[in-house]
């Protein structure tokens, strides 16, 4: 059991920057895998970014590409999400993820269908505005 409390969320401009972060806690979470999702008002969730268990190899959904970068600290078991260039249309309910590494078989790309996801946080809601 891995249990998962996201942290950083709020207002932003556009342009802004918002760091949100993830504290793990339970049985060795530092063997899971890792990811973001979102939900907007009226969406459907979707993939943000993921990050397999030793933080050296990350995937990033469109909407992130080139905007968030995902890192990992093993050592205080958390997670980041750096948001940068920020839009309204990133306003959403972002949601840390874990799933044990070795359910992906090493395609860390794979944690972008919720169905590999084994453990959820509750979410954190981040608002930009114009």
């Amino acid at each position: 059991q891995v249990q998962l409390v996201e942290s950083g969320g709020g207002s932003a401009q556009t342009g802004g920057s918002l760091r949100l972060s993830c504290a793990a806690s339970g049985r060795f979470p530092s063997r899971y895998a890792m990811a973001w999702f979102r939900q907007a008002p009226g969406r459907e969730r979707e993939f943000v970014a993921s990050i397999n268990s030793n933080g050296d190899s990350t995937y990033y959904g469109d909407s992130g590409k080139g905007r968030f970068t995902i890192s990992r600290d093993n050592a205080k078991n958390t997670m980041a999400l750096q948001m940068n260039s920020l839009r309204p249309d990133d306003t959403a309910v972002y949601y840390c993820t874990a799933t044990r590494m070795e359910s992906l078989i090493g395609d860390i790309a794979a944690m972008r269908h919720e169905d590999n996801v084994a453990y959820w946080g509750r979410g954190t809601s981040v608002t930009v505005t114009f």
